[in-house]
């Protein structure tokens, strides 16, 4: 579900930063397959996103076949460092030979396994986190990485208004409006995710309409609000 009007989706595309070669390969790959990837306008945006947080390292909960990783990649310095998490294995493999492509291969660690794993054996301090992986989880993931993020780190969670179905942007609305609404699993995590990461007062967090909704939160740990 796009959220933008196609004339103003096809300006903010034109507008934004250009894939590669690569990338659009990635681009058509999703497309042909119906793969679900944040597409080029907010792939753009994570780019944007590591160049303006000076970000050294990023984590992913969920990487696909590599293609957000490989956009924050065009950001960090030789020395940087974007850890990609994935439960399914020929997809990390793609990931890595798109990324080997792209001459990004030495900044990237290639996690084949569940991210909430994962998490357990970095230590951080992130820069960036992304969280696009089961949506009842992101609450749990926000819990996980919250104590290894980094003075000024960036979260941004996916599919913060709508995923094919798994989040209903009427129901998600009817939830922040204070409305009641039956929600599925989905809806229910993404919700939970807002409120939770709305509350902490150590973040501030807006939604933009990029793709399926991004959930942006700046984290100043601190009690400003």
């Amino acid at each position: 579900m796009a959220h933008l009007a196609d004339d103003v989706l096809r300006f903010v595309r034109a507008a934004g930063p250009q894939p590669d070669d690569v990338l659009e390969e990635m681009d058509a790959y999703a497309e042909d397959e119906g793969f679900p990837h944040v597409g080029p306008e907010v792939g753009g945006f994570l780019r944007l996103t590591a160049r303006l947080a000076g970000a050294r390292s990023v984590f992913e909960f969920g990487s696909g076949y590599g293609y957000s990783a490989y956009w924050f990649a065009k950001a960090l310095p030789e020395d940087g460092e974007v850890v990609l998490t994935e439960v399914d294995e020929g997809e990390l493999e793609m990931a890595r030979e798109y990324l080997a492509r792209g001459g990004y291969d030495d900044l990237a660690s290639y996690e084949h396994g569940d991210a909430m794993d994962t998490i357990e054996r970095y230590d951080g301090p992130f820069d960036v986190v992304l969280i696009d992986h089961q949506k009842h989880r992101y609450s749990d993931a926000l819990e996980a990485v919250r104590e290894k993020l980094a003075p000024g780190a960036v979260v941004i969670a996916d599919n913060a208004m709508s995923a094919d179905g798994a989040v209903v942007f009427d129901d998600l609305l009817a939830h922040l409006e204070g409305r009641s609404a039956e929600t599925n699993e989905g809806t229910r995590g993404i919700a939970d995710y807002l409120d939770t990461v709305r509350s902490d007062p150590a973040f501030e967090t807006m939604v933009l309409p990029l793709g399926e909704g991004i959930a942006v939160s700046h984290f100043a740990d601190d009690d400003r609000k």
